[in-house]
């Protein structure tokens, strides 16, 4: 009778510490795969932030290089503007 008790409460600890082994592995894994999202994530969030200010640098110049453009273009005008008056009060 007491070899049957001993048996039986080795096959609990046994089975105890096997569901522990197995719970803890479980935990570890959803970790390590939380982990793995987590940082995954974070190389996304970098590679968005990093298009996004390729996006805008590029506008800018694009804007800057529109506005110098405008800028010339007038200047022509202008001067064109203020030859033609010359050569016409002049003649």
């Amino acid at each position: 009778m007491v070899v049957v008790v001993v048996v039986v409460v080795v096959m609990v600890v046994v089975v105890v510490v096997v569901v522990a082994a197995v719970v803890v592995v479980i935990v570890v894994v959803v970790v390590v795969l939380v982990e793995v999202v987590v940082v995954v994530v974070l190389v996304v969030l970098v590679v968005v932030v990093v298009v996004v200010v390729v996006v805008v640098v590029v506008v800018e110049v694009v804007v800057v290089v529109v506005v110098v453009e405008v800028v010339v273009v007038v200047l022509v005008v202008v001067i064109v503007v203020v030859v033609v008056v010359v050569v016409v009060v002049v003649e």
